[in-house]
């Protein structure tokens, strides 16, 4: 049995729920999101609580009921408060900044990295070494993250890099006469 998949997930004032089939249509102030669950589930919304329901006693639907109530309980989140993601630069020269809908990143490369913030995601840079991302998808928000720190992944003898706000990163001791 899913302890995740077990617990309904309760809707908010001001949200609403459709399902159609397999589809389940999450509208609320911020934004309107979709989901598409798979065969081994059974989505049913009733009394603003959207329950999900195993198909079978398969391994595939047991995996499928657990994720596919964590996702339903993602679009609620992000139609009424959204997702963020802090990250933090480090390191002597490491700096960011918006120009537009492009982010420029200076990393001690050789040249400047400029990224491009795709649609629904918005990126702020209040000080040179802070990058914030908002948006309604958590994965989008979580997938811009991990693409902006893939560019300079902290390193672990003096933690250079962009890291996660709330990151450790470990530290290793240096090399010694």
């Amino acid at each position: 049995m899913s302890r995740i998949g077990k617990k309904p997930v309760e809707l908010p004032s001001g949200v609403t729920a459709s399902v159609s089939g397999q589809t389940i249509e999450v509208k609320g102030p911020k934004a309107t999101h979709s989901f598409t669950a798979t065969d081994d589930v059974t989505l049913s919304v009733e009394d603003n609580v959207v329950t999900i329901t195993p198909r079978g006693k398969s391994k595939r639907a047991r995996q499928q009921w657990g994720m596919s109530r964590t996702v339903v309980q993602n679009l609620v989140t992000g139609v009424t408060e959204g997702f963020k993601k802090e990250l933090e630069i480090v390191g002597v020269g490491y700096r960011a900044q918006m120009q537009g809908k492009v982010l420029k990143l200076s990393l001690g490369l050789s040249h400047e990295v400029n990224f491009e913030v795709p649609e629904g995601v918005t990126v702020t840079a209040p000080k040179p070494t802070e990058i914030i991302i908002e948006g309604t998808d958590a994965q989008l928000v979580g997938q811009v993250a991990a693409n902006i720190r893939e560019w300079r992944k902290p390193e672990p003898y003096k933690g250079k890099g962009i890291k996660y706000k709330d990151e450790y990163i470990f530290r290793k001791e240096g090399k010694k006469k």
